[in-house]
């Protein structure tokens, strides 16, 4: 039997990243329990003090894939912030292999992609684009700066 996962990611501002990465994968706030009416009644009645909630945020810190199909991925704050490069990262996979779609399409889909998400807060990092492969990509980083790609 598989085991059940998700993506933690730590952070320092888990609202201004639930916010991006909701509009960067399509997927929604995690709504708090059922039988709740907020995830701060939730963690009241799970005994946390008061005093370790507060200035808490009334949401869980994690996005979920509103079809329930996909990882539920949780946003970490941590008090130290990023240092060096990622070991693990997103590949937001927007085109079908060459196969299917010329490279010139696939080319101008990524960079549509790209140039949506920097209005959402991400920065390019790097062109992916071998001279002579029938390959695109763009590397991005969040608006904490953890990269993943765009392909």
């Amino acid at each position: 039997m598989a085991t059940s996962w998700q993506l933690t990611v730590d952070c320092a501002d888990t609202e201004r990243m639930v916010e991006f990465w909701c509009a960067a994968l399509g997927y929604v706030p995690e709504p708090a329990p059922p039988g709740w009416a907020s995830w701060l009644e939730y963690w009241r009645a799970a005994g946390i003090p008061d005093e370790d909630l507060e200035g808490a945020e009334d949401g869980s810190g994690a996005v979920v894939d509103p079809d329930g199909m996909l990882p539920r991925i949780w946003f970490q704050q941590v008090p130290e912030g990023k240092a060096g490069k990622n070991r693990l990262h997103l590949d937001l996979r927007r085109t079908p292999g060459r196969e299917q779609m010329p490279y010139a399409e696939r080319r101008a889909a990524v960079e549509a992609e790209a140039q949506r998400l920097a209005r959402l807060g991400a920065t390019v990092a790097w062109v992916n684009a071998p001279e002579g492969a029938d390959y695109f990509a763009v590397t991005m980083r969040d608006p904490e700066g953890n990269e993943f790609c765009v392909s």
